[in-house]
Order: C-alpha cells, then structure tokens, then sequence
C-alpha cells in the first residue's frame, strides 16, 4: 500500500502539484476525504509555504494527514489535538533525523524566491534529488506513525 501511495505522489508532483499537495493528494481515498478540498487546502504549502522555505511542505502534508487521520479516529476535540500534536513532534523528529532539517531552505540550500534560487533548483535537479525522497519518507513516516 506504501508503495502505491509513493507512485501516485510522485506521478502527481511530477504532473505539477507541490509536495504538500502529491503528500496530502496520496491519502485521500484511504483516509475518505474529498481530493479537490485536499487540493485547495494544501495549494498554498508548497515550497515551504508559498516559498516562504519555511517547513517542507511534504512535511505539512503529512502534518494535515494526521490531522485528518486523528479526527476521524477520535471524537474529543481534546483528544485529537492531543494525539495529532504529539504524531507532529514524532514525525518532525524522524524527518529530521534523515534529513537533518524540516525547513525547505535548508534542505535545498537555495531561495526560491529569487530567479537564481529558481534557476539552482532546476540546474540541480533538486526536486529529483531531494523533494521526491522527501515526499517519500513524509509518506513512510505518517505511514508507521498511523500503524502504530
């Protein structure tokens, strides 16, 4: 099932969606919610944040995929902010033990929001190279964090 989930993110980044967006776009069927909605409300995280390079936007998928999941595991408001904050800070621990960062800019090392930043990205091929094993282990993560 992980496998699937890695493919059909993929194929939808590559198609032009952002990583938050290829993150949350993965989970909608096994998570029963609506893909369009899951598309609007992830538009604006890509690039850590409408390139603002803060946190990855893969990462931001997943932090609304378990959201997502914990509302509809539980019916106490409590409880799910509870049990989603604490998959969050698993989660960005993980994250960050395999990329050594959770921020877009630091795991790229380049501006995207200047022209060169832009042009660094593509002459490098940072979204073959880096945001596509981001997304990836964003799936993995929330993947073990919700069997577990």
């Amino acid at each position: 099932m992980l496998k699937e989930k890695e493919e059909k993110a993929i194929r939808s980044f590559r198609n032009g969606l952002n990583c938050a967006q290829a993150v949350v776009s993965a989970y909608t069927e096994e998570l029963k919610f609506d893909p369009a909605l899951a598309l609007s409300l992830s538009c604006g995280f890509g690039g850590g944040m409408g390139r603002l390079q803060q946190t990855c936007g893969a990462v931001t998928g997943a932090f609304m995929v378990l959201g997502i999941y914990n509302c509809r595991k539980h019916t106490d408001n409590k409880e799910r902010k509870d049990k989603t904050y604490g998959m969050i800070q698993e989660f960005s621990s993980r994250f960050q033990a395999l990329h050594g960062a959770i921020d877009c800019r630091t795991l790229l090392g380049c501006d995207l929001r200047t022209e060169e930043g832009q042009q660094y990205l593509k002459e490098h091929a940072l979204h073959d190279t880096i945001c596509e094993y981001c997304i990836c282990d964003a799936l993995k993560i929330s993947d073990e964090l919700m069997q577990s």
